[in-house]
């Protein structure tokens, strides 16, 4: 796939105040693109400055190889053909679902735009609610309305800022599924922001973990996770329990479970102190009369339960295809597969 947008050392101040610094981003056509980060991380700051609505310090960016921004050359928002969906998605109260899907197609003729607006309506299934308001749609219809109006003029990239978070999460997921099969359908090249992982992983096809203003790494959603480059990404995405070591040689590390195969992620020195990442599928507990170690807390997650431990002082979060209740005594077997040393 060929590149679509390319962001080179860009950083951008709010007065004396840098929030993103020398930041590079390369998008590919008809990918979708997660920032993803908690907040004042720099997200919604990126998106502005992609859309045009702020200005760069230094760097430059171009969309489909034709430069928009380079700290001196700066193409207007309106001149990108950059299309953006807000939170509150900024649907037209007086217009009708139809009239707000037609309102980017100014230069089409009358039928041209009756037959876009139905192809539009048909691609996110609301084709019956062409005639209603805004007010008379759920959350899920108001957000496929924004898309259709969205798609209807082809922009090169689609921008959306945090696009899932006024949808009740009981419908989030099935919509979710849905917006991204319609992009996938039509080769929209997009870039959202959330600071929520799930979202990220249902959506994305990569993702861009940011951290004051900087991107601590870029990759799909399977690379961060296995393959974190940092302790913040891998908390970020999903975290556990960190677990004392020591290395004793290239892939042993001695902990209080015993010795532990585990892979150094940056410079660890044979008998240097560190921390192993075990994330609760690495701890699998079963119960056991004969052991000291016993549950201290239950989590109930829904379709499993998570479960903390302590050995030698050390809590640990563990996972079990068992119930256990609290108190209980338990086996510890260490699943070693994708440990991380750091």
């Amino acid at each position: 796939m060929s590149c679509a947008l390319s962001i080179q050392n860009l950083t951008c101040k709010y007065e004396t105040q840098t929030v993103l610094e020398k930041l590079s981003l390369e998008v590919k056509n008809g990918e979708i693109v997660c920032l993803l980060g908690a907040s004042g991380c720099g997200k919604t700051t990126l998106l502005k400055a992609i859309a045009g609505l702020l200005p760069l310090s230094s760097g430059q960016m171009s969309l489909n190889c034709m430069t928009i921004d380079d700290g001196e050359n700066w193409l207007p928002p309106e001149k990108r053909n950059i299309g953006m969906i807000f939170q509150d998605y900024a649907l037209f109260p007086h217009l009708t679902v139809k009239e707000n899907v037609a309102f980017g197609l100014r230069k089409q003729s009358k039928a041209e735009k009756e037959s876009k607006v139905q192809e539009m309506l048909d691609l996110v299934h609301l084709s019956e609610y062409g005639d209603r308001f805004p007010h008379q749609l759920s959350g899920g219809q108001q957000q496929r309305v924004a898309i259709a109006r969205t798609l209807a003029y082809k922009p090169d990239l689609l921008l959306l800022d945090e696009p899932f978070s006024n949808i009740d999460t009981q419908v989030r997921h099935a919509l979710i599924a849905e917006i991204r099969r319609i992009f996938k359908s039509q080769g929209v090249t997009a870039i959202f922001v959330t600071h929520s992982r799930e979202e990220a992983f249902a959506f994305s096809d990569k993702m861009a973990v940011m951290n004051n203003g900087v991107i601590e790494q870029y990759g799909t959603a399977s690379e961060l996770y296995y393959h974190p480059s940092s302790k913040f990404v891998a908390d970020f995405l999903g975290g556990g329990s960190y677990l004392p070591a020591k290395r004793v040689s290239e892939y042993k590390f001695e902990t209080a479970l015993g010795t532990v195969e585990a892979i150094a992620k940056g410079q660890i020195e044979v008998n240097q102190e560190c921390e192993l990442l075990l994330r609760p599928q690495h701890i699998q507990i079963e119960a056991s009369q004969g052991s000291d170690t016993r549950v201290q807390e239950q989590h109930f997650m829904g379709d499993h339960c998570r479960y903390v431990i302590k050995v030698n002082g050390q809590s640990l979060t563990a996972s079990s295809s068992q119930a256990l209740t609290i108190g209980q005594s338990v086996a510890i077997n260490v699943d070693e597969q994708g440990i991380l040393a750091f």
